[in-house]
């Protein structure tokens, strides 16, 4: 296998937070699978509220700028993705509001999201497993910033008692799915490497 290099992230900085928990999980299950995989913190890329007034008297934040790069050096990335009211978390969908509006000279629009491929996952405690989030992240991934985003997403509902101690998936069939979601998204981003 080529040199896949895959970033996780979770779209919640919240101590405990389940889907950081299943992002932790996810670059785990690729580095096991050969990838160099890394996971970051958006807590460490603090922006201001997207305002287009801001943007044009001060541009865009350094934080979206370095977070822009580190993207753009991978050739997958994994998003987990926790459900807010059946949406996005607000500061997911800031931070990728911001990082789209970053192009260089001869860079196509959104350009952090072009090249590499995209998969999604969310972690609740309820029963649908923040699907419904996924929905919604998934129309701004790829209609709103043009990314390619896989087909496979990892749901895990009842996120309370999803986890056992070593950080897997106590549910075989949800372990299962996460390990094809992995797989996927590692042989779509070799072909970008």
């Amino acid at each position: 296998m080529k040199d896949v290099r895959i970033l996780t992230f979770s779209g919640s900085t919240r101590s405990g937070s389940y889907n950081t928990r299943l992002a932790e999980l996810v670059t785990r299950t690729a580095s096991e699978a050969g990838a160099e995989a890394t996971r970051i913190s958006l807590a460490d890329y603090p922006m201001p509220i997207y305002n287009g007034d801001l943007e044009a008297n001060e541009g865009v934040p350094e934080a979206a700028k370095a977070l822009k790069e580190v993207m753009q050096a991978h050739h997958g990335i994994f998003i987990a993705s926790p459900e807010y009211n059946t949406s996005v978390s607000p500061l997911l969908k800031n931070t990728l509001d911001w990082v789209s509006r970053l192009s260089a000279d001869g860079e196509p629009p959104a350009a952090a999201f072009k090249s590499r491929v995209f998969a999604l996952g969310a972690a609740s405690p309820g029963a649908l497993g923040g699907i419904r989030g996924l929905m919604g992240l998934r129309t701004i991934m790829e209609i709103g910033y043009g990314a390619l985003v896989i087909p496979e997403m990892s749901t895990v509902p009842a996120a309370a008692s999803a986890f056992d101690d070593d950080g897997a998936l106590s549910n075989e069939r949800a372990a299962g799915l996460l390990e094809a979601m992995v797989k996927r998204l590692i042989d779509e981003a070799a072909l970008r490497a």
